[in-house]
């Protein structure tokens, strides 16, 4: 079996952006989400160390971000405490993504650094990405665009919905 690969030219813009952008701006989205109005933000939950909040330029629609409230860059700084809320929380979103859009499956991961792809290197997070078979479309690759079929503040409602009922 061999390993096919596949041009996705769209990548290279957003390889170079983050490489080429300052180490440190001053300022933290996720410092800045954990702390905006929840409405405003698409945050869909927060407990005392953790939140949930919508990917603004999402892979597929229902894309959350789960990431500790303490500005924290390396997953290893983590405390115990923390690590365990991240992954809590990374659960329920999991649980809420499922009840909420029916996915095939779903991608958990998380880009530590800019080498791995961290579009916010200094705040640990981790994505949860609803996926169905068959999701991945000429689009992205031609067009360099991708299709979403509902908009953040439908996404963020059915998550919450979905949320509270677990």
């Amino acid at each position: 079996m061999s390993l096919e690969r596949i041009w996705a030219g769209w990548r290279a813009g957003y390889i170079e952006g983050v490489t080429s952008a300052p180490l440190d701006d001053g300022g933290c989205l996720f410092c800045e989400l954990a702390t905006a109005d929840a409405d405003e933000v698409f945050v869909v939950a927060r407990d005392e160390l953790v939140f949930a909040v919508m990917n603004a330029y999402p892979y597929a629609s229902g894309h959350l971000m789960v990431a500790p409230l303490r500005h924290e860059a390396e997953l290893d700084g983590l405390s115990e405490k923390e690590a365990t809320a991240l992954m809590a929380m990374t659960q329920r979103a999991a649980t809420a993504l499922k009840a909420a859009y029916r996915p095939d499956g779903l991608n958990v991961g998380a880009n530590l650094g800019r080498a791995a792809g961290a579009g916010v290197p200094g705040h640990v997070h981790l994505h949860v990405v609803p996926r169905w078979h068959g999701d991945t479309n000429f689009m992205t690759a031609v067009a360099e665009a991708r299709v979403l079929p509902e908009d953040l503040r439908t996404s963020r409602q059915k998550l919450k919905d979905a949320w509270r009922d677990r």
